[in-house]
């Protein structure tokens, strides 16, 4: 017998290196000639001598795999610094494969039997102690934040005392500020379940729950409305608007979903029906008036109840226009903005918005930007102005100076605007200033000039007061975008109230038949939350999968923030989604701290010259020279390609408009390759939706991060005081009251509708969905 071919080390490592490094080879070569790191090349070169090493049970094949991971290190530490989730797909991989050189029967076969300690040298000592110290550091500086203090306060502010959530955002203002603090800091921990409601129902449940009084009312799929026992989660009525299945279910996110609905009380001395009335404006374009307390219709409202909302619309399929927000009232006005199928061809329905008398029903006034200074319905047979860009989220209202607040879209479709109307330019992507009694336009800011990105305002203008420069109470709106920026304004005039600049963007790279605008608005005084991307920035699970982002990245066009779309592949970021989104921002009114929490994952954006599409395929953007596409940017394991944080929390003062405190949000256990949970307990920044709610305790609670937590923060510090696990992840943002029986209760609602991942959420098919429906959750202190 041989007695060598015993001592042989097994073949199946250095085939598995072998294996390994050749991507790592292939691809380098690729990623060098796209002006990329030359890194991975170099590691596959190593690997592969080292692989060769092995075969010939050569003891030196450790010190070439030991000289990769020093130099694997130092590129690594050179390339991301501390942060915890750069490195791991750099280090640890090539790390665990190293392990095999520490097994005893790799050792015993390279060193024919009889191998050194593994410790013996001063450098092996070393090393191993180095090992545990650069760890620690890592762990300890990667996974930490910096806290600023809060400088003593001004004292000028408008704190809202109510103790009920009457509006979607607390305030017709939209502040999701609290003032209760039963719950705070010293007692968090001990919040507890109080009671569970199923609505079985099952599609989206995006809605924020209204409470006023001894009820809560939340909309769910379809814009059925239930009301439960604000103390004990019973049911007290519910009403069907019985939307047509067929409808509900042509794109269910959209179609079925409901935000919100709002509340009305009459004015003293009504003594018709319905004094108090919960009104939501339904998915098949209807706007429908119920009594608060019954969940009957108001009867004398519109015809029977309701008012078509397709009225002077088109004969466009229903899908193309419909509302998913709920009115905002104002000088006892309904108004009504829409959602409109986006991208699919110019010429779409009307962006208009429109107001209602909220006891009536009767036409009060329509703001069409493509008929400046006419406010009337259009004639019998006549439309409103086609393809206007439409408000699809939430309205904020001043009744004190009577207006409401618009964030508007774009006109369609997003991603080419050579054939835009005049109007259309000047509207959109901007908040809006609209008299709540006549519909005329008292100022406008636009945040993105000539959008190319569908970069509209996605979310409620949230309205406080703030101190002047001069001491004085300055009525403020914050504007938050998908840019990942927010810009505050004074609310009475438009006019910036934080530092507004216009700077140079990009404006090369787009297509002949359309232009980008030469300047776009950056907020000057506050920190937006928008890195600027490198190659070094890419990320995966492994180095193959991070290599191959890298090289898409290199593939792409990127010329930063406002990288104007072409035919070649551009990076968007963020992407189409935000940034910031329809949840908003929440302020804690009596410190004036803004709370934000942006999702922060890009965009591979193209545009396909429509000759060059397959034959057969109409493709999108209709009317135009362009279809596009438009994909989150993932890894082949379907994870960002981007590094994390994709998911962040943070507080500004708007006193100083400084950073108090900014972190990753969400842990990384419910996220993976392939959608593959880790169960790993480790903050890594997940995506998120939905928005945030502060309150008088100095928390902070939200349940929209991807891993179905339910988590209160320290409003000051930003740590974590509780959590609890809930099913899903919410997409909506939670409520805080004072029950009837004096508990503050903090509610929220979650869908059973989608399986969440790190990359996002997956709609199940309706026949896998829990037949018990959606959740809503109240916790409570215990009694």
């Amino acid at each position: 017998m041989n007695t060598d071919s015993k001592l042989r080390s097994p073949r199946i490592f250095p085939i598995f290196l072998f294996v390994f490094a050749t991507p790592l080879i292939i691809g380098g070569v690729q990623l060098i000639t796209l002006g990329g790191s030359f890194y991975y090349l170099l590691a596959g070169i190593l690997i592969v001598a080292t692989a060769k090493r092995i075969w010939v049970s050569d003891p030196l094949a450790s010190k070439f795999y030991g000289g990769l991971m020093i130099a694997t290190i130092a590129w690594s530490f050179m390339e991301s610094g501390t942060n915890l989730w750069a490195l791991a797909p750099r280090i640890l991989p090539l790390a665990a494969i190293g392990l095999w050189f520490l097994l005893p029967w790799y050792r015993n076969a390279v060193y024919h039997r009889n191998p050194p300690p593994l410790f013996a040298s001063t450098i092996s000592k070393s090393a191993a102690g180095l090992t545990v110290v650069i760890t620690l550091i890592v762990f300890y500086d990667g996974l930490g934040y910096d806290v600023n203090p809060l400088t003593p306060r001004s004292g000028i502010n408008t704190v809202n005392t109510a103790t009920d959530w009457p509006s979607y955002g607390n305030t017709l203002g939209g502040s999701r500020y609290s003032p209760l603090d039963q719950i705070n800091r010293d007692n968090v921990e001990e919040l507890e379940v109080a009671w569970t409601y199923r609505t079985r129902i099952g599609g989206p449940f995006k809605a924020t729950p209204l409470q006023i009084g001894e009820l809560l009312y939340v909309c769910a799929a379809g814009n059925v409305i239930i009301a439960l026992d604000a103390q004990s989660g019973d049911l007290s009525w519910q009403f069907d608007p019985l939307i047509d299945p067929e409808h509900l279910a042509a794109i269910p996110y959209f179609t079925a979903g409901c935000r919100g609905v709002s509340y009305y009380a009459a004015p003293e001395g009504y003594r018709g029906e319905c004094p108090e009335r919960i009104l939501t404006a339904t998915t098949d374009a209807r706007l429908i008036a119920v009594d608060a307390h019954t969940g009957e219709r108001c009867l004398q409202f519109g015809e029977l109840g309701e008012v078509s909302l397709s009225e002077h619309m088109g004969n466009d399929p229903r899908i193309f226009n419909f509302q998913t927000s709920p009115p905002g009232i104002v000088r006892g006005n309904a108004v009504v903005g829409g959602w409109v199928f986006d991208n699919q061809s110019v010429g779409e329905p009307s962006g208009v918005v429109r107001a209602f008398d909220a006891l009536s029903g009767e036409f009060a006034w329509a703001w069409d930007m493509g008929r400046p200074g006419i406010n009337t319905e259009p004639l019998r047979g006549e439309v409103y102005t086609r393809g206007t860009p439409n408000v699809w989220s939430l309205f904020s209202v001043d009744e004190e100076l009577g207006l409401i607040y618009a964030p508007t879209g774009n006109e369609t479709p997003d991603y080419f605007g050579g054939q835009r109307l005049e109007s259309s330019e000047q509207y959109a992507s901007s908040v809006v200033a609209i008299d709540g009694e006549t519909g005329a336009v008292r100022w406008s800011f636009q945040t993105v000039h000539h959008d190319l990105w569908d970069w509209d305002v996605p979310s409620q203008p949230v309205l406080i007061d703030l101190p002047g420069d001069e001491g004085e109470k300055v009525p403020v709106v914050l504007v938050p975008t998908k840019r990942a920026e927010v810009f505050a304004l004074n609310r009475v005039t438009g006019e910036p109230f934080f530092e507004i600049e216009e700077r140079s963007v990009p404006t090369t790279g787009g297509v002949p038949e359309d232009y980008a605008a030469a300047t776009q608005p950056f907020t000057v005084d506050m920190p937006n939350f928008r890195p600027d991307i490198t190659e070094a920035m890419m990320w995966g699970i492994t180095p193959i999968d991070q290599m191959l982002c890298r090289i898409e990245f290199k593939k792409m066009r990127y010329d930063g923030h406002f990288t104007v779309p072409g035919t070649d592949t551009i990076f968007q970021f963020p992407g189409n989604a935000g940034g910031h989104n329809w949840g908003s921002v929440s302020v804690d009114q009596a410190n004036n701290i803004m709370v934000v929490n942006p999702m922060l994952v890009g965009n591979q954006l193209t545009l396909i010259p429509r000759d060059e599409l397959p034959e057969g395929v109409q493709g999108n953007q209709l009317g135009t020279p362009y279809s596009h596409t438009t994909i989150r940017f993932l890894s082949p394991l379907e994870v960002p390609c981007n590094q994390p944080p994709f998911g962040m929390l943070a507080a500004i003062d708007l006193e100083t408009r400084q950073l108090l405190w900014e972190r990753p949000i969400g842990l990384a256990k419910d996220s993976g390759p392939l959608g593959i949970k880790t169960r790993l307990p480790l903050t890594i920044g997940t995506p998120q939706s939905a928005g945030t709610v502060t309150t008088a305790g100095g928390l902070i609670f939200q349940a929209g991060t991807f891993d179905n937590t339910m988590r209160a923060s320290d409003i000051l510090n930003g740590k974590e005081l509780w959590s609890s696990p809930i099913p899903y992840q919410a997409t909506a943002t939670p409520i805080s009251y004072l029950s009837p029986e004096g508990h503050q209760t903090v509610v929220v609602t979650i869908p059973v509708w989608n399986s969440t991942t790190g990359s996002g959420f997956r709609t199940l098919p309706a026949d896998q969905e829990d037949p018990e429906g959606g959740y809503i959750i109240a916790y409570r202190l215990p009694e």
